[in-house]
């Protein structure tokens, strides 16, 4: 293999897939990067075995070849340097040496054919969405996944694809997110499917505000080939959760006695100088509904006291009621919207957070001393 390369264009790609190498793993291969180099792009692909990721990047090929190197060291080397352009060139030894101005490395790296084949998806059917839309999926929900590992089938996000649809759920047994979109779905694609959370965390690190995101699906894996309009393409594949998810309509007040309107950032600004006042033991902020007031107060013996008034437009009975400060603003952050709805029955039902659009969160309340 011989190639140049600007620094930014392998600097990108590898950016795009290290994250994936864990910094212990028992397979040495495992903390390698593939390069590929054919005609006009190098290709870079790593691996757990769980998650594969890969990306294109440009390069002048002098010759085709491929080589695994050391992901970390390497990604190293390439940000320290100073100049430009890199000379990528391998021996039959699979020793790189790689030179920029006047810096040279030779790194000692492993045959590609030791390296993991891409997993290839068998009985597939495929749907595309924009990356704007399931950006904005991932961000609403998957903050509410568990990590309890007890609990697998919860340890990733639900996926439930409908015609012209797809909803996305996560939860923890303690809150539930929700949210749906219109997609390029036909009716050939009836299928739910869980994404593990370490896949969710690497498509939402991929995705882009512009073009669009192939999803096929298998069996027990799923793609996820992102096309921006312009930039660099990659592709993501993962195994998929194999479980039954529970039914999480169960979960959802079919009906609630108050609806309180919310200006977010308020409420998002009220509850995050309430928080400073809880603790681990004691992570409970209780927030009272009164006549065109909201009063949240948080008191923790060893720590202290937080109490502030929000005005709000609110005419309904009093209501008290405590939630762990962190589960409603990790929902309040994932918003953009300028108002939200907080449904209420009583201190021992559920809240309900609702958006004018697509966005539902169920929060279980806690103990009020």
């Amino acid at each position: 293999m011989k190639l140049a390369i600007s620094k930014d264009q392998l600097n990108t790609g590898l950016q795009t897939v290290q994250n994936i190498v864990g910094s212990r793993t028992t397979l040495p291969i495992l903390s390698n990067v593939l390069l590929q180099a054919r005609e006009s792009a190098l290709g870079l692909t790593a691996t757990d075995l769980d998650v594969t990721i890969s990306s294109t990047v440009e390069a002048k090929v002098e010759k085709d070849g491929a080589i695994t190197l050391p992901v970390k060291r390497l990604s190293s080397i390439v940000r320290e340097l100073v100049l430009g352009e890199i000379d990528l060139e391998t021996d039959d030894k699979s020793v790189c040496s790689m030179r920029a101005g006047p810096s040279y490395f030779k790194v000692n790296g492993l045959a590609a054919e030791e390296f993991p084949p891409v997993p290839k998806i068998e009985s597939a059917v495929r749907f595309v969405v924009s990356q704007e839309k399931l950006k904005r999926v991932l961000q609403r929900t998957s903050f509410a996944a568990s990590s309890d590992e007890s609990r697998y089938v919860l340890n990733g996000l639900f996926f439930s694809c409908k015609e012209h649809e797809v909803t996305a759920v996560a939860t923890d047994g303690r809150r539930l997110a929700l949210t749906h979109e219109e997609a390029e779905i036909g009716a050939e694609v009836q299928r739910d499917f869980i994404v593990p959370t370490k896949a969710v965390v690497e498509i939402s690190r991929l995705l882009q505000d512009n073009g669009d995101v192939e999803v096929v699906l298998g069996n027990n894996q799923a793609q996820f080939q992102f096309r921006p309009e312009k930039g660099m393409a990659a592709s993501l594949v993962t195994k998929l959760v194999d479980g039954v998810y529970p039914n999480y309509q169960q979960v959802i007040p079919r009906e609630s006695k108050e609806r309180v309107p919310l200006v977010r950032e308020e409420l998002l600004q009220a509850l995050r100088r309430a928080e400073i006042m809880t603790s681990d033991k004691s992570n409970s902020a209780k927030l009272v509904f009164s006549e065109n007031n909201l009063l949240i107060t948080a008191n923790t013996p060893e720590v202290g006291e937080a109490r502030e008034s929000v005005a709000i437009n609110y005419r309904g009975s009093e209501i008290s009621i405590a939630f762990n400060p962190g589960f409603l603003l990790d929902a309040l952050k994932a918003l953009d919207d300028e108002e939200v709805y907080l449904e209420l029955t009583d201190e021992l039902s559920p809240g309900v957070l609702k958006t004018s659009g697509s966005f539902l969160y169920v929060i279980m309340p806690m103990r009020m001393n």
